[in-house]
């Protein structure tokens, strides 16, 4: 079994995957400030910003998009709702489904996350060429692709007792 990077000889590097790991919390950190100035949290923000690249998604869908479950984007939406960041309407063929789409609120107020997040990554991103910026952006990108192919061609994972 591999050795994590706490337990890695003096000298010896971190994994990547720890190196991924502590970038993801510096930026959620930085994130959940920036977010809590403007009366969000972080997976508001990120729903908004799924929101305001496709309009009229459902809360399932939401979720997905977001990271999060179901009944967590129930409450979510609720919340968002109630801050007038979204609004729903009944889907055209479907009266029962409800569409998600921003207020005009809620893309004021999605602007000013998306000016915290520029200083963000103007900040993470000050010791780097633009070359090598849209290197890290293409690698992680891939990374990510990766990944997701390779869980979607292994099929869904049976919890560990399952599995013996």
């Amino acid at each position: 079994m591999a050795t994590s990077a706490a337990a890695a000889p003096p000298g010896a590097r971190p994994r990547v995957t720890y190196l991924v790991k502590r970038l993801e919390q510096a930026v959620r950190s930085y994130l959940d400030e920036a977010t809590m100035e403007i009366g969000l949290t972080t997976p508001q923000y990120a729903a908004l910003s799924s929101l305001d690249l496709k309009p009229g998604l459902s809360s399932a869908e939401l979720a997905r998009l977001s990271f999060i479950s179901a009944q967590a984007m129930n409450q979510m939406v609720s919340a968002m709702e109630r801050k007038n960041l979204i609004r729903r309407e009944a889907a055209p063929h479907h009266r029962r489904q409800l569409r998600i789409f921003l207020t005009e609120h809620g893309r004021e107020c999605l602007r000013q996350c998306e000016e915290r997040a520029d200083e963000l990554e103007r900040k993470m991103f000050a010791g780097l060429s633009p070359a090598e910026r849209k290197a890290v952006a293409r690698l992680l990108r891939k990374c990510s692709d990766s990944l997701t192919q390779d869980r979607a061609a292994a099929g869904p994972r049976r919890p560990a007792e399952a599995r013996s």
